[in-house]
């Protein structure tokens, strides 16, 4: 099976881990892969690690024109069995006819008016799979493959490392630094949560705003800005909980993750969690915005011994059914193998010449 990637996003974030994640477990599986992407350092070394070619592009708006024509002279000298385009900027670049099955991968509830050119499409949730079958009325051309949640191993890190007392309870955010993940809302219930500390991994624009609030907070003494890390695995073998405390989560991998790490999960109900996490089972449930609620969350999960252990059991179950490693990437080889033997449509939602007014938006 031979498989073209084209990866538009950011250095970082949840979707471009997991892209990357999936092409190495895919390396296991015997697929040849070709990638066309930016010249982010740790996805370049990753694929040379793996002697997986690629193309570095810019997918500069500026240079769409120019990038189409790269692509497909790519495509035509690879001759892959399937494209597989990668999140909005990602299939905006998708050449035409070029006679090879092409699928759109979405990590939230994405516009259809850039995946103009695919003739299929992937979510990695329930709803984002019912929103593309709405938006197209093509469920036959529609996958779900989740994340998935399972962690490279790395060299460990300690409390001593982040200047935490060795006796202290730990809270992890792994996310990026945006107003819709939440963390001005965690950063206030560290007020309620003496004695605790908070390592926040990631990076984004908000950076600056939330390290201000957490000295307007006095909590600043207590929480570590760790910038964007990649020994996730690291960090949730120290934490005492994990939290997502997002005002927006299409799903957020970080909750496969601590199931796999065994790292009780605190979250807010946003659109992924709500779909995953069953409440006091699995893991702790508030409604987005409630400090108070999410502070509760929090001590349960960090101090109620019992209840720690039932949400790290029941999340592993949760983890084995559906995040693991083994399943996702079974999921994907399937998808994949059905779009093959399926061939390219005759007609695809987003290639029908629809009445201006009918259009999606």
């Amino acid at each position: 099976m031979k498989i073209l990637h084209i990866i538009a996003g950011a250095e970082h974030g949840g979707a471009e881990t997991f892209s990357l994640d999936a092409m190495k477990s895919l390396h296991e599986e015997g697929c040849e892969q070709y990638v066309l992407c930016r010249p982010f350092e740790h996805r370049i070394q990753a694929l040379k690690d793996r002697n997986i070619e690629y193309l570095p592009l810019t997918f500069n708006r500026f240079k769409k024109l120019q990038e189409k024509k790269i692509i497909r002279k790519a495509i035509e000298r690879f001759q892959p069995d399937l494209v597989h385009c990668w999140m909005n900027r990602a299939a905006s670049f998708m050449p035409k006819n070029t006679n090879i099955p092409v699928l759109g991968w979405f990590g939230g509830y994405y516009d259809l008016k850039n995946y103009k050119n695919c003739d299929f499409y992937m979510g990695v949730t329930k709803g984002i799979v019912e929103h593309i079958i709405e938006k197209t009325g093509n469920p036959d051309r529609s996958f779900l493959v989740h994340t998935f949640g399972t962690l490279e191993k790395d060299p460990p890190v300690f409390r001593k490392d982040f200047d935490i007392p060795e006796d202290a309870k730990t809270v992890l955010l792994l996310s990026r630094m945006h107003w819709k993940k939440g963390v001005d809302t965690l950063l206030q219930a560290a007020q309620n949560l003496d004695d605790v500390y908070f390592l926040l991994a990631g990076d984004g624009p908000d950076l600056e705003k939330f390290k201000t609030l957490s000295r307007e907070l006095d909590v600043q003494n207590r929480v570590r800005f760790l910038g964007w890390r990649n020994d996730r695995s690291a960090l949730l073998n120290l934490a005492d909980a994990c939290v997502l405390p997002s005002r927006y989560e299409p799903f957020g991998t970080v909750i496969a993750e601590s199931w796999y790490a065994g790292t009780p999960l605190v979250a807010t109900k946003a659109a992924g969690a709500k779909q995953y996490v069953t409440h006091e089972y699995d893991g702790l449930l508030s409604e987005i915005d409630d400090v108070n609620a999410l502070t509760e969350n929090l001590k349960q999960a960090l101090y109620n011994e019992p209840l720690r252990k039932e949400l790290i059991q029941n999340g592993r179950k949760t983890y084995e059914s559906l995040f693991s490693k083994d399943v996702v990437t079974k999921s994907l080889l399937s998808a994949y193998q059905n779009i093959i033997g399926t061939g390219i449509p005759e007609t695809s939602y987003v290639r029908q010449e629809l009445p201006r007014k009918s259009r999606v938006r």
